[in-house]
């Protein structure tokens, strides 16, 4: 099936989700760490009004004292405020050489610490590929030094540390922190409780809906962004860039996909708004993302400028409800998106730079009041139409506060400034942006207590009771999707020979896998004779296995070494199980095996759990976030009987 078909198959069954379903689940109180949570809030709260389930570190911001704060600032002081840079290296002031020349070849300094001292920025943040990620209590050095140059800078004000630790496939920070499984696989496990499949078919095997199972998942998605932001507050993260509302139906979108919780637009915003709780009530800024959606793409605005077809009534039915939900949680922050939306604005701008979908929806329609954050702006889909000079600019003008990684911030300061001098942007359009970053920044606890505490890292990150929960969590996520000849679950008593083989993706943090040495080893741990085998040597290895495990990962439409390699371990003549690790779109691009899985995520915990449902020591009971189109419909998973 191509495609264009794969898109509107899955565009029609989350359309028709939307109609039918009666709206947003309530909230149930939340076990475990969590404490206790209340229903849905009206529509367009302030941040700073009492939320339930939300009860962080700090306190409500003194908006009368922080005007104070903003009127006593330079205007170099108060540009400083909207931007959030990256900045190379492990230390604040003793980077490695390499690093210490990359601040200096981009900013014209040698060290994070002066490079906020410089700008007087609002905030950093961490990535593994610019050095800063190297583990929890350098996180922990590396945030409070960063700190201690902020308080010694111009104003003194606290800075916003933040990265993306959405879990699943995208994860800045590995082991030893606790990795969670991602979006997609809490999608499906809250496809369990029927939200998920509402409407369009459930498969054969499917659990009946129900309330109280579909709360627990709820709950279980939001137990796992209250660790999650816990320990992103034990290293000094205070924002984090998750989670991501969007939408995810078209199979063939390149950068959203698992990221996203599924394709039913009322279950995503129930989960959406569950993470959003789970990551405030852990005093972390949770950030939806990316309006007004990014789902139904098919292209990588990493790398473009994708453009969405939806009319004005498809997104209101399928992109907005997430975004609507986590307004009504009382999200901290929301992520534009750098997508062209003809049917929201018709000027050929990406909705970062769209006054009318950054302002007239998103602040006037959905009521939303918080700190608006681009994504970031060295990603081509925001540069292709305008210089990195005029970006940052049409950006406050569209209605946005934090400006995200520009890509030479010395520019996008001196092009802020500029336009200030000018009179294109006012001083009270900067102060405006500020004030609610500074307001963010209270409500975070920043102005109490900006460093972390000594010992609260070890105390707080990886610790075992989180990793439990991570496998606890993940134990529900996994999707059986066919077993047409009962070869699962395998009789570990019996200690089957099993050989497992296919792709190996790096972990997204570094620091896991690889999955199918990860998924033999523990298989083996399960009873099994399991061993691991690369493609190469997979089916000369296979005679003599009760079962062959093949990981797949986004096979292609087309000729792929994947398909391949399935097709010659089928004509072996024994059963194949097919893993598909991240997107759960493989079965379609293959031939039919003995049994097919969908993981949803290749890090260890997700692994993990495979296992146990491979050896029987758990019942699977994950269901499809989103339709397989050909295949499978949205809400199908089997069971064991």
């Amino acid at each position: 099936m191509s495609y264009q078909a794969s898109r509107r198959s899955l565009l029609t069954a989350a359309a028709l989700a939307a109609v039918t379903a009666a709206g947003v689940a309530s909230y149930a109180a939340v076990g475990g760490p969590d404490g206790g949570d209340g229903g849905p809030r009206p529509a367009g709260p302030h941040p700073d009004d009492a939320r339930p389930g939300d009860r962080p570190p700090g306190r409500a911001p003194d908006r009368a004292e922080l005007r104070r704060l903003v009127a006593g600032m330079s205007l170099a002081e108060k540009v400083g405020q909207l931007f959030v840079s990256r900045a190379y290296g492990h230390s604040a002031t003793d980077p490695d050489p390499a690093d210490a020349e990359q601040n200096l070849k981009l900013f014209g300094v040698r060290t994070a610490a002066e490079l906020v001292s410089r700008y007087h920025l609002g905030g950093i943040i961490y990535f593994s590929w610019a050095h800063n990620t190297r583990g929890p209590q350098q996180i922990a050095e590396l945030s409070a030094a960063l700190q201690r140059a902020a308080a010694a800078s111009g104003p003194g004000v606290p800075l916003l540390l933040s990265t993306d630790q959405e879990h699943g496939a995208v994860a800045r920070i590995g082991k030893p922190a606790t990795l969670l499984p991602g979006a997609m696989a809490l999608g499906a496990r809250h496809g369990a409780g029927g939200a998920g499949g509402t409407g369009t078919g459930t498969g054969t095997g499917g659990t009946d809906a129900g309330s109280d199972s579909d709360s627990a998942a709820t709950a279980e998605a939001r137990r796992a962004a209250r660790i999650a932001g816990a320990e992103l507050a034990a290293m000094g993260i205070r924002q984090d860039y998750a989670p991501v509302a969007d939408v995810n139906v078209n199979p063939a979108n390149p950068v959203i996909g698992v990221r996203s919780f599924g394709s039913d637009p009322q279950a995503v915003a129930a989960l959406v708004a569950a993470q959003v709780r789970g990551y405030q009530g852990a005093g972390v800024a949770a950030t939806a993302k990316h309006f007004p959606g990014h789902g139904d793409t098919e292209t990588d605005s990493h790398v473009g400028l994708p453009v969405m077809r939806h009319s004005r009534a498809q997104w209101e039915e399928l992109d907005e409800p997430p975004f609507r939900a986590a307004v009504e949680a009382g999200v901290d922050a929301v992520m534009t998106a750098h997508i062209v939306f003809p049917a929201l604005d018709p000027s050929g701008d990406p909705a970062t730079l769209s006054r009318p979908i950054v302002t007239g929806i998103l602040r006037e329609r959905l009521g939303f009041r918080g700190v608006v954050v681009t994504d970031a702006l060295d990603m081509a889909g925001v540069r292709q139409k305008y210089g990195d000079d005029r970006v940052p600019v049409l950006a406050l003008k569209a209605g946005c506060d934090q400006l995200l990684n520009p890509p030479d911030l010395g520019l996008a300061h001196r092009s802020v400034l500029a336009a200030v001098e000018a009179g294109e942007l006012t001083q009270a359009r900067i102060e405006e942006s500020v004030l609610r970053i500074l307001e963010l920044k209270a409500r975070r606890g920043l102005f109490d207590a900006a460093h972390t505490a000594a010992g609260q890292t070890d105390a707080l990150v990886g610790i075992p009771a989180h990793l439990t929960a991570a496998d606890e969590i993940a134990a529900g996520t996994t999707t059986l999707l066919a077993n047409p000849v009962k070869l699962l679950p395998l009789d570990p008593a019996a200690a089957p020979r099993v050989l497992v083989t296919g792709t190996d993706p790096a972990s997204p943090s570094g620091t896991t896998g690889p999955p199918t040495t990860v998924l033999a080893r523990e298989l083996t741990a399960l009873g099994c004779r399991a061993t691991a085998a690369p493609p190469a040597r997979a089916v000369a290895a296979a005679p003599g296995n009760a079962a062959v495990l093949v990981c797949t990962y986004n096979v292609p439409e087309g000729d792929d070494p994947q398909r391949t390699l399935v097709k010659e371990l089928l004509a072996t003549g024994v059963p194949v199980v097919l893993v598909a690790i991240r997107n759960p779109y493989d079965p379609a691009r293959l031939p039919a095996c003995a049994a097919e899985l969908a993981t949803y995520t290749w890090t260890d915990v997700e692994m993990r759990a495979a296992a146990r449902v491979v050896t029987g020591a758990v019942r699977p009971t994950g269901r499809l976030p989103v339709p397989v189109p050909g295949r499978y419909p949205l809400g199908h998973g089997l069971s064991y009987d």
